[in-house]
């Protein structure tokens, strides 16, 4: 076989293919042709007569395995017998399972259940509890390989100790039905090799090498299969970058990237430092931001291409100034021949996309919003509108019947169908058959509770558009007073995102009626409604995304928005500075030409405008002149579990910095006490 394909890779990228045996970790910067390193090494591995069925090569998603798969197979022979596995975890996991599933005492014709499924399992079994934050906790607990035996020990409040109970339940569920969820694709394969050592070696000896793509993103559970996977050899090649881990909040630890040459002995150790993306003065600003992170294995980006103008940055007094200096800037491009295909706009949170959209409908500039909904169209909000179509127009069905039971109050399906049948057969709207009817008329159709809560609720609906007749912007606080609109995504595990979004939408309100104090709510609802109809302009559409949906794209022209304390970095309990420092380094290093970042003054935040400092990153990225605030990651955050070699297992509930540690309050079963970070472990 030829082996030409190793004649367009750099001296980096070659060392890196052409290693065969022992550890390896490829530290891949951004734009440094990491995916072409991966299957130029598997490709090398064929070459030279190593067996393909041998070869096991892991990714995150079924996007990157059919790009690796193509490339790779592009480079080698088509006539082989057998072809290496290329897969992502999950199928790996799903394979290894429909051989070895019976180890578990279970039959291998098992059923995978999707979210959905496993929500509704979840709902059967406790109504109380949100859903959403029972599903996540239990993904949590067997992604850091816990039993419900073990997190039902380690539960000290009320909350988590219902959640272990209901995980029991759940388990036995999925074991008594033969059924298997996402999580279960990676825990059960560990949990039979873990206990069939005769096993985990014929496995080991199968696949005797192993290469894993985005290594930095990997959980702990995935980190102790691998290690299985390796027990009889070292020939684990894994690429990442620690500098691109952004998802801490999913799972994935960094420390998995950072102690890999600890972790694996004779570790060889290739930085793939060129860049083929960005301009040198963007990567210089890039570069200078992410030093300033402790918890990194440290390399530095070169670029290969021109110097490149230099970084704009945009200092605006509000998002609308800012928006209008951006419409501007791409309808100047666009003009000049610009593809809209080659233009994005990033931001930290995804709230401020609505006065993007706002502007950009006003500018008639087309966009669409990659990995995400547009703001109008985000469930939080619908309710919301549909919440204030019911205050302006009792005969909207449709609305009402969205909003009957948001926030949960108890009213079903069943309810709502005979609701419905009821109004329908009648001709009068369901709002009006409700408040015409005595609560025993009600009853006979609903029951009797059902009835009673219904008529609270048409109750405070009459209250607030009593209210809203008399003072408009008394009419908000008293609406969430009313019916904690947003108080119902406190435990919700995107909650906080969800809650900014209400909080934009909020504002948003409030300064339409300063601006507008002729105008009413039924206006606004005109208003928006127009907005969230965007004339779609041909394919060619500007991207708008936030920072996280923005991984491993690129573009020539890219503009991020909310370089403001609060906004990017986020702060507060359970963020993560270095994280966040890492998510601007991503941002920067999306643009390939021109870069251009922006603050503001004013934001509306929380529902209200609020006055805001300048990101620590522009001065960080060396973009303006600052004082530099460099900070010690504790590496640990509220809510983290934690194992002490005396106390056991137990939950971060305070962080102090005490000199160069950090001092820990952690709840060990019911005791609180305060331990310094060195002298515990993540679970």
């Amino acid at each position: 076989m030829s082996e030409n394909f190793l004649l367009s890779l750099n001296d980096s990228q070659q060392d890196a293919a052409t290693h065969i045996d022992g550890s390896l970790l490829i530290l891949a910067g951004a734009g440094s042709g990491k995916t072409k390193t991966v299957t130029s090494r598997l490709a090398y591995l064929i070459s030279i007569g190593i067996d393909p069925a041998s070869i096991l090569t892991l990714t995150f998603t079924n996007k990157a395995a059919r790009e690796m798969r193509e490339r790779a197979f592009s480079m080698i022979r088509d006539d082989m017998a057998t072809m290496p596995l290329l897969c992502t975890f999950h199928k790996f996991g799903l394979l290894f399972l429909k051989f070895h599933m019976d180890r578990l005492g279970r039959k291998n014709n098992f059923v995978i259940i999707d979210t959905d499924d496993k929500k509704r399992i979840l709902r059967s079994m406790n109504k109380e509890l949100t859903t959403a934050l029972v599903a996540s906790e239990i993904s949590k607990y067997k992604n850091s390989i816990l039993t419900p035996e073990m997190a039902k020990k380690a539960a000290e409040l009320k909350l988590y100790q219902q959640i272990a109970d209901v995980y029991e339940k759940y388990e036995n569920y999925l074991r008594e039905n033969n059924l298997v969820d996402f999580d279960d694709l990676l825990l059960l394969p560990y949990k039979i090799l873990s206990e069939n050592t005769a096993l985990a070696k014929e496995t080991s000896e199968k696949y005797q090498y192993i290469m894993v793509d985005e290594y930095q993103d990997t959980n702990e559970l995935q980190d102790k299969l691998l290690r299985t996977l390796c027990s009889t050899h070292n020939n684990l090649c894994v690429v990442g970058d620690d500098d691109q881990s952004i998802y801490g909040w999913r799972g994935a630890t960094i420390k998995n990237i950072l102690n890999f040459p600890q972790n694996f002995k004779d570790t060889k150790v290739v930085k793939l430092e060129k860049n083929y993306r960005s301009t040198h003065t963007i990567l210089d600003h890039a570069n200078q931001l992410i030093d300033h992170n402790r918890d990194r294995l440290g390399k530095k980006l070169e670029g290969t291409r021109q110097k490149g103008n230099s970084v704009k940055v945009y200092e605006s007094h509000d998002e609308n100034e800012e928006t209008r200096k951006i419409a501007e800037d791409i309808h100047k491009l666009i003009n000049s021949g610009e593809s809209a295909r080659d233009i994005a706009i990033l931001f930290r949170v995804n709230a401020l996309s609505r006065s993007l959209e706002e502007g950009f409908n006003k500018a008639k500039i087309s966009y669409k919003l990659v990995g995400g909904m547009k703001f109008y169209e985000r469930a939080e909000v619908k309710d919301l509108i549909a919440y204030f179509r019911v205050l302006t127009n009792k005969n909207d069905n449709f609305s009402f019947k969205r909003i009957v039971n948001k926030p949960k109050r108890g009213i079903g399906k069943t309810t709502v169908d005979k609701l419905d049948a009821h109004s329908n057969n009648s001709g009068v709207p369901i709002f009006k058959l409700i408040d015409n009817s005595t609560p025993e008329e009600l009853a006979v159709i609903v029951g009797k509770k059902n009835a009673r809560t219904l008529k609270v609720f048409i109750a405070s609906i009459l209250d607030l558009r009593d209210i809203i007749r008399e003072s408009k912007m008394r009419f908000l606080d008293n609406f969430e007073d009313t019916f904690d609109f947003r108080a119902s995504y406190d435990n919700v595990p995107d909650g906080v995102e969800r809650q900014a979004n209400i909080d934009e939408f909020y504002g948003y309100l409030r300064d339409y009626f300063i601006s507008n104090g002729h105008l009413g709510l039924e206006d606004f609802l005109n208003e928006v409604a127009l907005a969230s109809e965007q004339d779609e302009m041909g394919n060619e559409a500007v991207s708008m995304m936030s920072i996280h949906a923005s991984k491993g794209l690129e573009y020539k022209h890219l503009f991020i928005i909310g370089m403001e304390e609060g906004f990017f970095p986020l702060v507060g309990d359970g963020s993560d500075i270095e994280e966040e420092r890492r998510l601007g380094y991503v941002s920067f290093t999306r643009a390939m030409d021109e870069l251009t970042v922006s603050f503001v003054h004013s934001r509306f935040y929380k529902g209200k405008r609020a006055s805001l400092l300048k990101s620590r990153f522009l001065s960080e990225s060396g973009l303006v002149k600052g004082s530099l605030k460099i900070e010690r990651s504790s590496g640990y955050k509220k809510g983290d579990l934690v194992k002490h070699k005396i106390f056991g297992m137990g939950r971060v509930q305070k962080i102090m910095k005490v000199g160069k540690e950090s001092k820990l309050t952690i709840n060990f079963g019911g005791t609180k006490r305060d331990i310094l970070s060195s002298f515990v472990e993540k679970i």
